[in-house]
């Protein structure tokens, strides 16, 4: 799968609140190809953009996402706390990112981002509705069981594994998820294991990359993408 080389995380999260809409329509008034946002459960079993599996950090809101339903999630401000200028910027549903980013010709990678013991259930449910989505688009997430859950309804939607340092056993944790792919940190990320990935024919990709000099010394290293908090550190034609 080719991927842009210049992906903005969480939708370009140091520019706008980060996990919304807000955050597409910039990306791609920027030029950026792609965008990465995590999907979590709400208590009701919809999936929305979130990071946190608490709401205090990013919204308006108090409490763990999986306890709330999607329709109070809906009223939260998870805008204000970035900038006044987003003021009631909504936390969206999945279903409204994916149609934002067919509607903009943007390439995305959602994260499924399970809260602690719906592992299996995130991947299925986020992957139930990224399968009809018109936008291309790659699962990706930390769990591996949520990787494999979420090939029982969407197996044609490719996954890559993340991971902080790349282990020593890295093969048999993205053959075990099922992953075409490896996502890892930048800042944990050795020659030698991006070497080994890369000479084994597995695409490697690193987060979260905000200065031009880090993201060159990777692309120098054969990684093919990077994401990023500051996609207008770049170009269009770069990206």
């Amino acid at each position: 799968m080719i991927y842009p080389r210049i992906i903005a995380h969480r939708c370009g999260g140091a520019l706008t609140p980060e996990n919304t809409l807000a955050g597409l329509r910039l990306a791609a008034r920027l030029g950026c190809r792609g965008v990465e946002f995590d999907a979590m459960l709400a208590a009701d079993g919809v999936p929305v953009l979130i990071h946190d599996e608490t709401l205090e950090r990013t919204t308006s809101g108090r409490g763990r996402v999986a306890d709330t339903d999607s329709a109070r999630l809906a009223e939260l401000d998870a805008g204000t706390r970035h900038h006044v200028a987003f003021a009631m910027e909504p936390l969206p549903t999945l279903d409204a990112a994916l149609q934002l980013c067919a509607a903009l010709g943007l390439w995305a990678n959602v994260e499924i981002k399970p809260s602690a013991g719906q592992e299996a259930e995130t991947g299925r449910v986020v992957a139930r509705h990224t399968a009809a989505a018109t936008c291309t688009l790659l699962l990706s997430s930390f769990s591996a069981e949520a990787l494999r859950t979420a090939a029982s309804e969407a197996s044609n939607v490719p996954r890559a594994l993340l991971v902080e340092a790349i282990p020593a056993d890295w093969r048999e944790q993205v053959a075990g998820s099922g992953a075409l792919a490896l996502h890892s940190s930048a800042r944990k990320l050795t020659a030698d294991a991006a070497h080994a990935v890369l000479s084994a024919g597995f695409p490697l990709r690193c987060y979260t990359v905000n200065r031009r000099e880090d993201a060159d010394r990777l692309f120098a290293m054969g990684v093919s993408a990077v994401f990023t908090d500051r996609p207008d550190l770049w170009i269009p034609s770069e990206m």
